[in-house]
């Protein structure tokens, strides 16, 4: 039988990490994170649903994680599911499914200013070449015809 636990997500940090130390002296960091999925609604209007997600890191990542991320930074997160269970502060017991990070990959920072259209340029006009005798044409579609 085969077997697959892997998550691959972007998202926006919904608030700062949170770096803490175990017992032993292990960094773990949680990274809230807000993964967006769009949609049409049945009248055709573009709707947005949001998953938020808590990921956690450990050692090392937690700590560069804990340096350079903040709130509102895009990070690309790979890694698997895992539940873990616990008693709250009123002796109920408590799971949680979180997403524990192999591969945290910030992403660029995109400011709202320079988020515009790039220009591509047109798209090419047909062109004929002559190849020992047979012609050969691009069209503007790009395919090539012989």
């Amino acid at each position: 039988m085969v077997n697959l636990n892997r998550v691959l997500l972007i998202g926006n940090l919904t608030k700062d990490p949170e770096l803490r130390y175990t017992p032993q002296g292990t960094a773990v960091s949680t990274l809230r994170i807000a993964a967006n999925s769009p949609f049409k609604d049945k009248s055709g209007q573009l709707q947005q649903d949001t998953c938020f997600i808590n990921v956690v890191t450990w050692g090392q990542m937690a700590e560069v994680c804990n340096q350079y991320l903040q709130k509102g930074r895009a990070v690309f997160v790979e890694g698997r599911l895992q539940s873990r269970s616990w008693k709250d502060n009123e002796g109920k017991n408590r799971t949680s499914i979180e997403v524990r990070a192999i591969r945290v990959q910030f992403m660029p920072r995109v400011v709202k200013e320079e988020a515009r259209e790039i220009d591509l340029g047109e798209e090419p006009k047909e062109v004929t070449e002559s190849a020992e005798g047979s012609e050969s044409q691009i069209q503007e579609s790009g395919d090539a015809v012989q």
